[in-house]
């Protein structure tokens, strides 16, 4: 048995810019921060940031374009891939990125239609991708914490 799961929650490093390739399909690469806080030795607050690419398809890239800006605080799943290739100069060049499933819009948002605040999950699913899922709740919105 494998698993190739990633989960990250952070914020957009800036606003997404789509791509549409030539058999169609849409495609946004954006980074997406992480920043861990904690105190050294002398009790000193520190920060480190770490800087993931995520890729989103399809409905997902299209889907990020519209609602997501620089900023912008993410809950984002997927899985890790790793492409290879040569530059001009014949050097073998390596980009680890996080292709993304499912996207969720954290923070604060615009009130819906019926007054409330609502978070945004929109889900991919390669084999289907019309079956694309934008709805305001989510199995754990009772949940306690």
């Amino acid at each position: 048995m494998t698993l190739n799961k990633v989960m990250i929650i952070g914020n957009a490093g800036k606003d997404p810019e789509i791509r549409h390739l030539d058999n169609g399909v849409s495609v946004v690469t954006l980074p997406i921060a992480t920043t861990e806080r904690y105190k050294d030795k002398n009790g000193d607050a520190k920060e480190q940031t770490e800087w993931h690419n995520v890729v989103f398809w399809r409905q997902l890239a299209e889907f990020t374009e519209k609602y997501v800006k620089k900023g912008s605080q993410l809950f984002i799943e997927g899985r890790l891939r790793t492409r290879n290739w040569e530059d001009q100069s014949g050097n073998k060049k390596y980009v680890t990125e996080i292709v993304a499933d499912n996207i969720r819009l954290l923070g604060r948002r615009p009130e819906n239609n019926n007054g409330t605040n609502s978070n945004t999950t929109v889900q991919h699913t390669e084999s289907k991708p019309e079956e694309i899922i934008t709805d305001g709740a989510s199995i754990d919105d009772d949940l306690p914490f």
